[in-house]
């Protein structure tokens, strides 16, 4: 009869125990899925956002006078000086760096806000995307492959109904790339190596399984990761874990709607822990905490040394409050690094711009 007791109860805890093993998988999977649609939703707004800015600057650039009149007349070195003008004022003042290029209506280029050496240079064979206004006269903001892969908001330029040309603001996904950075995840822009041709600035870039990599900063340590897994399962599925790190995948398309390559991103492990449960219908930005934040990109660098480098100036002034004693000296020496770059005027502004969050235990009611 005792026996039987046993027998029972051990089947009995064994069940129980199995059916709280499963629970907790299926809630770990929810959430890491409610993570990978945030994420998702979050890069969709980071690129509306980005490509609304620069058609914005675009627009303000094919209505100035000057500008147009120089194109009109062909005056190169007019349309290069204003351009650089008008750049250099929003960068002074805004703080944002504009990289614009005027194009004629042949497809080649008039002028550009980073350098007056190339006017007059062809750019209608790789730049097969302007083909799009052979059909339509409505400005376009969109991922486009170029001699770099970007962001590219294109207007068409118009003087009393005569189209002269366009003009063009690029953008690179350096801020977007640092946007993700500094909440701890790490996102990798690829291009589909059979684009190269098109793309020759960057055919000497890293590559990934069949992709270029875009990015400028990245993690080798994450480069390894990518380079060992089955991308065919990643993007079937769209996400997979690897050395401790889940890995999400979302299709690149241009501005026809074609798969150009894909936006990766990896997060460790440590990441779940820092999102509220999948019920909570609480934005992204806000899921992670400072500390929690802090916690989770310190693990991933440290061992590399670069545990501050990805950061920018803003971002450290916010994490100040949360940086352990025994790193607080390389979190100073990165800091003054970065801070030296602004003048007495910004670095007030910075502060004033930042927020106190104090640490707030209970629940929202």
């Amino acid at each position: 009869m005792l026996k039987k007791i046993v027998i029972f109860f051990s089947g009995l805890i064994l069940i129980v125990l199995l059916v709280a093993l499963y629970y907790k998988n299926e809630v770990k999977e929810e959430k890491i899925y409610h993570i990978m649609d945030q994420i998702r939703l979050t890069l969709d707004s980071q690129l509306k956002s980005h490509q609304m800015d620069d058609l914005k600057v675009a627009l303000m650039l094919s209505k100035n006078e000057g500008l147009v009149n120089a194109l009109e007349n062909d005056d190169e070195d007019l349309g290069y000086k204003i351009l650089d003008d008008i750049t250099k004022s929003i960068q002074k003042n805004t703080a944002m760096r504009i990289r614009a290029q005027i194009i004629t209506k042949e497809l080649n280029i008039f002028a550009r806000s980073w350098d007056d050496i190339y006017a007059g240079m062809p750019i209608g064979d790789y730049r097969l995307d302007l083909q799009y206004f052979d059909t339509h006269t409505n400005p376009r903001t969109s991922i486009e492959i170029g001699r770099r892969l970007g962001i590219k908001a294109t207007v068409p330029i118009y003087k009393n109904g005569e189209f002269l040309g366009f003009v063009e603001v690029i953008s690179f996904f350096k801020s977007i790339t640092d946007f993700f950075s500094s909440m701890g995840v790490d996102l990798y822009v690829l291009l589909d190596v059979k684009h190269t041709d098109t793309a020759v600035l960057m055919m000497e870039n890293l590559t990934i399984d069949e992709y270029v990599l875009s990015n400028r900063n990245y993690n080798y340590a994450h480069l390894r990761t990518l380079n060992h897994i089955d991308f065919k399962e990643l993007k079937l599925n769209g996400v997979v874990y690897a050395d401790k790190k889940y890995i999400f995948y979302e299709n690149m398309k241009d501005g026809s709607g074609k798969i150009i390559g894909g936006f990766v991103f990896v997060l460790p492990k440590r990441y779940l822990d820092y999102f509220r449960n999948p019920e909570d219908d609480i934005s992204f930005l806000i899921n992670v905490t400072r500390s929690g934040l802090y916690d989770v990109v310190k693990e991933e660098k440290y061992e590399n040394n670069i545990i501050y480098k990805d950061y920018n100036a803003k971002s450290m002034v916010y994490l100040q409050d949360v940086i352990d004693k025994e790193d607080r000296q390389l979190f100073l020496d990165e800091a003054y690094e970065k801070f030296d770059k602004y003048s007495k005027d910004e670095l007030i502004q910075m502060m004033l711009d930042r927020k106190i969050v104090k640490k707030i235990d209970g629940n929202i009611k």
